[in-house]
């Protein structure tokens, strides 16, 4: 078991999805920690283990296969101590096109992993939600008792596996804490997301294209998101909570768009391009973060500024230019 100064010496955990963009940060720091690291991650015909492709480790195995296959979940959660649960399909746009999939993936894929915690004993099951479950903001800052609103399938199966895990602790006393981190950003995300889409057309495309200008949102460095779900793991007592995660500073898209472009040096002309927007009723407005739940039991606090992040962003597409700029991948 970890402490709260972050040793993981000897600790045995599991990290599904893994591979990607904050899950690979929370392995790196993990091992970095001391732990044995078992990564989950979606099978691929080419044995593709996304952003840990190149990372060579004595603790670190990847197993390549379905979350939601309870089989294949179970074996891979004998013998250990705490349980990252991260993997999911995110991509909001591709949930109004295959909402089956993500009720499988969401929604079976959590119930897999917390039958397979309760069978194998596990100390304690992190299991990851987002802000997009609150839907617009209906009071700002955000706290864990805001309404859950889903207004895309995405946020719905989000919501159902949230539930799902709160109801293993109530039900079966399965060890379980909700993480619930507003939107995080920095070095290897995909451009699906804004900012690195943003920030990518500043450096490299001609001009930037952007859905919407207005919508606000709560951008939180990785590596302290990245802190969050390491502090709910180590913290005695949390089991049946959730906590919020973010900067606690909400930026309109706009706003956000002039600062990446200073941060790039780049004075490019803006597009807005409406068929990139999300259906009227299903865009979420604002997200805000209260996190001081999580200060006041975690004693979590995000210290890297959102310039700083910006510049670690840019530093990291410098040195991995993306073949193609295109905004808002599905």
């Amino acid at each position: 078991m970890s402490d709260s100064s972050g040793s993981w010496n000897g600790t045995t955990v599991l990290v599904t999805g893994g591979a990607g963009f904050i899950g690979s940060h929370l392995v790196e720091a993990l091992l970095a920690a001391g732990a044995e690291v078992r990564v989950l991650d979606a099978y691929n015909s080419g044995s593709l283990v996304g952003h840990l492709e190149g990372l060579r480790h004595d603790s670190l195995s990847v197993h390549l296969g379905d979350v939601a296959d309870p089989f294949f979940v179970r074996r891979l959660s004998e013998g250990v101590d705490t349980v990252f649960h991260l993997a999911a399909l995110i991509g909001i746009p591709y949930s109004y096109t295959a909402p089956a999939h993500y009720v499988s993936t969401n929604v079976n894929g959590t119930l897999a992993v917390l039958e397979a915690a309760r069978s194998c004993g596990v100390r304690r099951v992190v299991h990851t939600s987002t802000s997009e479950t609150y839907g617009s903001a209906q009071t700002t800052p955000m706290s864990e008792d805001h309404p859950l609103v889903a207004q895309s399938p995405y946020a719905a199966t989000k919501v159902a596996a949230d539930q799902l895990a709160l109801s293993y602790f109530r039900s079966f006393d399965t060890p379980v804490s909700v993480c619930r981190p507003f939107n995080t950003f920095g070095p290897r995300q995909s451009l699906r997301a804004v900012l690195p889409t943003l920030m990518a057309q500043a450096l490299f495309g001609q001009k930037i294209s952007v859905g919407s200008l207005e919508p606000v949102r709560d951008m939180n460095f990785v590596a302290d998101t990245v802190d969050g779900f390491l502090r709910i793991a180590a913290t005695d007592d949390v089991e049946g909570e959730t906590f919020n995660l973010g900067s606690g500073v909400g930026r309109t898209v706009g706003e956000m768009l002039d600062l990446v472009q200073d941060v790039a040096g780049t004075d490019k002309p803006v597009e807005v391009a409406d068929e990139r927007r999300r259906p009227d009723k299903s865009e979420v407005t604002a997200l805000i973060c209260d996190y001081s739940k999580a200060t006041a039991k975690l004693g979590y606090m995000p210290s890297v500024p959102f310039r700083t992040g910006l510049e670690r962003l840019r530093d990291h597409l410098h040195q991995h230019p993306p073949a193609d700029v295109s905004p808002y991948r599905t």
